[in-house]
């Protein structure tokens, strides 16, 4: 028998398959972003209006009821309550986003960073300018916690990588911190993984198909985000604005990560045996090249302003559909 419990908070009424269709693709483009050091899935999920949904529905996988139903075998009950089918379809499109497109992201990290960087770059900036305004009301207390969550991302994302210990509880550690991240607006999972030196790890699982390390990063992310999404929907039930303004921040201050020009100041040598950089320095780059105008320069801006456009195109058809 089936109770009368409520669906998770701001959960949307579907029953189509377009409907999940969307949600497929808006999950493919977390998992996108997911997969670059520098750029958050959570500030996907927040420009096409899914976040809090999101959120909320993860929130309910912790929860006593849901566990009572599933005891009680009612699984049309317990799917009901988690907001099943929208999770599986946003995990569906994350998955199929990081086994897809991370050959090709890392490829265009390591051949064509300036260009991969600046198209982040606009994602960014323009994700800012469409989440600020949802803060209702910019009281001194909301300014605060945007100046407060700027910093705190300008810091972060400017921390050294160490050396970690290989062993598999580490791996479910690194699993549980990254998700944490990566469904935060502004703070990247991979770039988690970045600072934790499991990175490079976990991209190599996912091109080799190592699934028993994939294993031990998804336990310790299930646990990670079942765990954190409680913490994160009281504090949208109790200070929406003053949260989102936090998050805010958090964007804009990382936005020093996937700034295109860098000169690497130090670098180490993993434990595969490859040069990464360690410690790295924004730089302007010249405006011209031989007498020319630097080409290199046009190409950015080019790739920068998609990247407003495409935030742009999704938050428009986002707005539309929730009208």
């Amino acid at each position: 028998m089936e109770t009368n419990s409520p669906l998770p908070e701001f959960a949307k009424p579907r029953s189509k398959i377009s409907d999940y269709l969307n949600v497929y693709v808006a999950g493919f483009t977390m998992g996108s972003a997911d997969v670059v050091p520098g750029v958050s899935g959570g500030t996907v999920a927040f420009v096409v209006g899914i976040y809090e949904e999101l959120i909320s529905s993860v929130r309910m996988i912790g929860q006593p009821v849901v566990w009572r139903a599933l005891l009680r075998l009612q699984w049309r009950e317990a799917f009901r309550l988690i907001n099943f089918f929208f999770l599986m379809s946003l995990g569906l499109g994350m998955l199929s986003a990081i086994f897809l497109l991370a050959p090709a992201i890392e490829w265009m990290l390591n051949h064509q960073p300036v260009m991969i960087w600046s198209f982040f770059l606009g994602l960014v900036a323009a994700s800012i300018i469409v989440v600020a305004p949802r803060v209702k009301i910019w009281s001194i207390s909301r300014w605060v916690a945007l100046a407060l969550g700027t910093i705190f991302g300008f810091w972060l994302v400017g921390l050294v990588p160490v050396q970690t210990p290989d062993a598999w509880w580490f791996y479910i550690f690194s699993g549980a911190i990254a998700i944490c991240a990566m469904i935060l607006p502004g703070i990247s999972g991979s770039f988690v993984l970045v600072l934790l030196g499991k990175y490079q790890d976990v991209i190599s699982a996912v091109n080799e198909r190592d699934f028993v390390t994939l294993a031990l990063v998804a336990l310790g992310a299930l646990v990670g985000l079942v765990s954190f999404a409680q913490v994160l929907s009281w504090l949208f039930r109790r200070y929406h604005d003053l949260t989102v303004a936090a998050l805010t921040g958090l964007m804009l201050g990382s936005l020093r990560k996937v700034w295109p020009w860098k000169e690497v100041v130090e670098t180490m040598v993993d434990r595969h045996g490859d040069v990464v950089p360690l410690v790295e320095r924004n730089l302007l780059p010249p405006v011209s090249v031989g007498g020319a105008l630097n080409m290199e320069i046009v190409v950015a801006l080019t790739a920068a302003l998609l990247g407003v456009a495409l935030v742009i195109v999704v938050e428009r058809i986002a707005m539309a559909r929730s009208k």
